[in-house]
């Protein structure tokens, strides 16, 4: 596309064909933005993607307007629409329109917000979303964090943080590290505690949850007095996570007994709310988060329940120092990050995570608050509470379909009466064929049931009920 093929620089010029290509983005961008519902499309063999596409790579170049059209006509449509109504698997996502358009902006400005020094704006933006966010839990004002790129990444943040105050605590008492560290959580903690675990080298404590996959608070007390009993001094244990909104079945732990338990074993309390903190701007669910406000540490994905583009997660501090004193890098060209007359009044992000490097993934979430404001936002979580309690009274009224359980949040787990694990599997399968559904099966104690994840405000009561008909 350049009209200057032996210029070095040719790819950094604005010129008439970048912006021939600017306007077709655009376009395609606002086509897709437009569509009421996008199609849900469905992922394709890499072979046949292979074949469709041809190398897409090559030492000359294809040009911006076939590379696009490699993308619009062959790549995109192989990838499942997250904001589809019907999108109801793992966590979906249904980002705002607002928030969807400023991140192409984000993506043009080329700014690193790492640092205060490179991106005060920016910071100043994102924190102002945390601060939001920190307001819905409770937390006092001198709480703070930054974004990451997913729960995972705020997990393993968190963790390290806590790992790193208990190892200065220990050696401010002359004690040695210990033979090996530990943290406590549920059998439903997500999958990234246990993988944050193998990261950190440390041993996961797994307590027995309820009978709704419930951590609490006597039982966690019960299950450390048990091994205290069989001579386990506990010895390396700094850390408990509870679940704010398990994944699988939507529940909220007993937040203010395993917060009891963490104060009185001084214990770092850790709550996991990627998907279901959110769910703290809705008041009709803001009783099941009871104790929230005495964490040590908290994370919540905008990019799944509020609205965000991926990739955003919320990543909380009760003492932002303790974070900094664990994450801070040190180097020679970093030093004046830290000589800085302002520092006490500069945020720097890349001293609250692992990472160094990020993008200012928070913007996009920021300008969708900052525009609407957040009424709506307490209003959009409200409807998917709401239409999540009209399709369990649904299933309650049809014979072929049963509910596992209540739900808490917007998680419906429900089986199909006489189905086996292949009659499951066959259903999803074609479902997603017929660009009805993204519904996939999934385990409750050991049994294959179906399960609707609902954060989209424009998946109604009715989309359930077609989709519900389909299995009879």
């Amino acid at each position: 596309m350049s009209e200057s093929r032996g210029d070095p620089a040719r790819m950094h010029t604005f010129g008439p064909a970048t912006l021939a290509l600017a306007g077709e983005m655009i376009d395609h961008t606002l086509t897709r933005l437009a569509m009421d519902p996008p199609s849900l499309d469905a992922p394709r063999a890499a072979a046949d993607l292979a074949e469709a596409t041809g190398p897409t790579i090559t030492a000359a170049g294809r040009g911006g307007p076939d590379a696009l059209r490699l993308w619009v006509d062959v790549l995109a449509p192989a990838c499942v629409a997250q904001d589809h109504p019907r999108a109801l698997s793992f966590v979906p996502s249904a980002p705002t329109e607002a928030a969807t358009l400023f991140d192409l902006l984000v993506g043009a400005s080329s700014i690193y917000a790492g640092s205060w020094l490179e991106g005060a704006g920016a910071v100043h933006a994102e924190n102002e979303a945390l601060r939001w966010i920190a307001d819905l839990a409770g937390l006092d004002p001198a709480a703070g964090g930054c974004f990451v790129s997913g729960g995972s990444a705020g997990n393993l943040s968190a963790l390290v943080a806590a790992r790193h105050g208990a190892a200065d605590q220990r050696a401010a008492t002359g004690r040695d590290r210990p033979r090996q560290w530990r943290i406590v959580a549920s059998a439903e903690a997500h999958s990234s505690i246990a993988s944050t675990a193998r990261v950190m080298d440390i041993d996961v404590i797994d307590v027995p949850v309820d009978d709704r996959g419930r951590l609490t608070g006597p039982a966690l007390a019960a299950h450390l007095d048990g091994l205290a009993a069989t001579g386990d001094d506990l010895d390396g244990l700094f850390a408990v996570v509870a679940t704010g909104g398990t994944t699988n079945a939507g529940m909220v732990d007993d937040l203010a007994g395993v917060a009891d338990v963490a104060a009185d074993r001084q214990l770092w309390f850790h709550v996991d709310g990627a998907y279901g903190g959110a769910a703290l701007a809705a008041p009709s669910a803001r009783h099941h988060f009871a104790g929230i406000d005495r964490v040590d540490s908290l994370v919540v994905d905008p990019h799944k329940w509020l609205f965000a583009p991926y990739d955003c997660a919320a990543l909380l501090y009760r003492d932002p120092a303790q974070a900094r004193a664990a994450h801070t890098q040190h180097a020679a060209y970093l030093d004046v990050l830290r000589d800085r007359d302002r520092t006490a009044t500069e945020w720097n992000p890349s001293d609250y995570a692992y990472h160094l490097s990020r993008r200012a993934r928070g913007l996009p979430f920021w300008f969708s608050l900052a525009t609407h404001g957040t009424d709506a936002y307490r209003d959009a979580v409200e409807m998917s509470l709401a239409v999540t309690g009209q399709a369990a009274a649904l299933i309650d009224e049809l014979d072929h379909v049963e509910l596992v359980m209540e739900p808490m949040l917007s998680v419906l787990l429900f089986r199909r009466l006489g189905w086996a694990p292949d009659d499951y599997r066959a259903w999803s399968e074609q479902a997603l064929e017929d660009g009805l559904t993204l519904t996939l099966p999934t385990t409750w104690q050991d049994e294959t049931v179906l399960r609707f994840c609902l954060v989209n405000p424009r998946t109604t009561v009715d989309d359930l009920a077609m989709i519900l008909a389909t299995l009879a």
